[in-house]
């Protein structure tokens, strides 16, 4: 800075014996960035390719998406030497970039709508729907499975279910396209906590599409998504813990079977005793009075 400023009067090497400075150190230029070399924007895979840097974020973002895969860059390296030639020290760096490690807040895109009150308070079947994922232990392979439930609300009725090893974005997507070929989604509000699958952008932009109107329970309030919730400890003291799964295709056949007694032939106290099933035909029946006497 110095010998800048005094060079047009003084010699570089008369300012640099002044400043006890060697004359090569005066030559010096700050480069803007970061020092070194610019990090590689492609990825190698194992079949010799080459992809953009972005395609291994995304991969990241696909794995860790799956229920309770928190894991440190470390095992992602190892899950993505399978596909990918890549080390540990690009992987933390593409996950640093993307705000994926532990301990990192991820963010979703887009506004949230959180609940505005607690409880449901539904008028008809298809009004207010509910979802969740539950914990399925199967003993004989010494692992969970992972179950997904749609209730609607005022009936109690278990629209449908899957039960996967793991449950993905699209896997949800899915599952909402047979709901909705059954029953249209269009107009319905649809009540979720803030799982990373419910939050996902994907998941959200098919709901908005679709019409459905996505509520998120705020964090740590089990109570604001009562509904699975209670369905959820029915199933447990039922099945969980009256069953010890020997494999999968048997806590399937199971869960089949108890989805089919829970709708169409146990009684609920809030329904004045009768089954999800019967109070579905009833609103049914309703519905189909009223609007026979307002076409008369």
């Amino acid at each position: 800075m110095l010998v800048k400023q005094f060079e047009p009067q003084v010699p570089r090497t008369q300012l640099c014996q002044w400043l006890d400075l060697p004359r090569s150190v005066s030559y010096y230029q700050p480069r803007l960035g970061k020092p070194g070399a610019k990090p590689s924007q492609l990825t190698l895979k194992q079949d010799g390719t080459l992809v953009p840097n972005e395609q291994v974020v995304t991969r990241i973002r696909e794995w860790l998406d799956e229920e309770f895969n928190a894991y440190g860059y470390e095992y992602t390296t190892h899950e993505l030497k399978s596909e990918y030639v890549i080390n540990k020290k690009k992987v933390y760096r593409l996950m640093s970039e993307a705000m994926l490690l532990m301990g990192k807040v991820i963010r979703p895109t887009g506004k949230r709508e959180f609940v505005q009150f607690r409880r449901i308070k539904a008028s008809r079947p298809l009004e207010y729907l509910c979802w969740d994922i539950k914990y399925v232990w199967v003993a004989g392979e010494r692992r969970n499975y992972y179950l997904l439930s749609v209730l609607d609300v005022y009936t109690r009725k278990i629209l449908d279910w899957i039960l996967q090893p793991h449950i993905r974005q699209m896997d949800l997507i899915n599952l909402l396209r047979r709901v909705n070929g059954t029953h249209e989604l269009k107009g319905i509000s649809l009540r979720n906590d803030n799982g990373s699958q419910f939050i996902a952008h994907r998941v959200r932009q098919f709901l908005k599409n679709s019409e459905v109107k996505q509520e998120f329970t705020h964090v740590a309030t089990p109570e604001e998504n009562s509904y699975i919730e209670a369905f959820h400890s029915i199933l447990e003291q039922i099945v969980m813990q009256r069953h010890e799964f020997d494999s999968y295709y048997e806590a399937k056949e199971t869960l089949r079977r108890f989805f089919n007694h829970y709708n169409y032939a146990r009684r609920h106290r809030s329904l004045d005793f009768i089954t999800p099933q019967e109070k579905w035909e009833k609103a049914v029946v309703c519905d189909s009075t009223v609007l026979e006497n307002l076409s008369n």
